[in-house]
């Protein structure tokens, strides 16, 4: 028997150190992409709907994948001039437990987010801002779902009646930020724009508190300094 040469193995490449890309910037991000080429609705729900996708791998192969299609949310870091942030207490049927939150909530079809968000923080809290500053962007869950949220940074704060909606029960806590970060990195706050939101937060005042206030709490003039409103 004629024996069979191995065949060769691909070289391991390693890859470039090099300054962040974004995302569909890189030379080669391309050369990732799938093609759509259908998409059939499979379910319609009260807040998202679920879509098959029929697509064309990079090596010519069809895929399918199930999507999740969302309208997007809002959350909200509502910080005081005294370094402490609104927080709200909330059941949650698929948790089947009480969760500590942002204020957030679902974008109505067209809604401006930053209308969303000011609507949202006005009826969970009673609140209204004299500055929101969008902060970032979260895709919260890549692999199945399109949703995105949008996370504001309000300040100048006063306090009014809040009205949520009907069928929503909440109770809303005031805390330090402080307090707020180290309870998230303890792993007591699992809810993911919450985490998300107390990261960036704890991140935007180290960099912006002046030298040795690091660990002090967020300053606002600050904030609304270098945090312009978007409008």
């Amino acid at each position: 028997m004629t024996p069979i040469d191995p065949i060769p193995e691909e070289p391991i490449l390693e890859p470039e150190a090099h300054g962040f890309v974004r995302g569909g910037d890189a030379a080669l991000d391309p050369t990732l992409a799938e093609t759509i080429v259908g998409e059939q609705p499979l379910f319609s729900g009260l807040i998202f709907n679920v879509a098959r996708i029929d697509a064309t791998l990079p090596s010519g192969a069809p895929a399918q994948r199930d999507i999740v299609r969302h309208p997007g949310a809002v959350a909200v870091l509502a910080v005081t001039e005294h370094g402490e942030i609104y927080l709200v207490r909330q059941y949650r049927v698929a948790l089947d437990r009480v969760t500590v939150e942002i204020p957030a909530g679902k974008l109505d079809p067209g809604e401006d987010p930053l209308a969303a968000a000011r609507r949202e923080l006005a009826e969970e809290t009673g609140l209204e801002a004299a500055s929101m500053a969008r902060i970032l962007t979260i895709a919260t869950s890549v692999g199945f779902s399109d949703e995105l949220i949008h996370l504001y940074l309000a300040t100048g704060l006063t306090r009014g009646a809040a009205h949520p909606d009907e069928d929503e029960f909440l109770n809303v806590d005031v805390v330090p930020v402080a307090d707020f970060v180290d309870a998230v990195l303890d792993g007591q706050v699992e809810d993911a724009k919450t985490v998300v939101g107390a990261l960036a937060l704890d991140a935007i005042s180290r960099r912006l508190a002046p030298s040795g206030l690091a660990d002090a709490a967020l300053d606002e003039v600050i904030v609304e300094e270098a945090l312009e409103d978007e409008a």
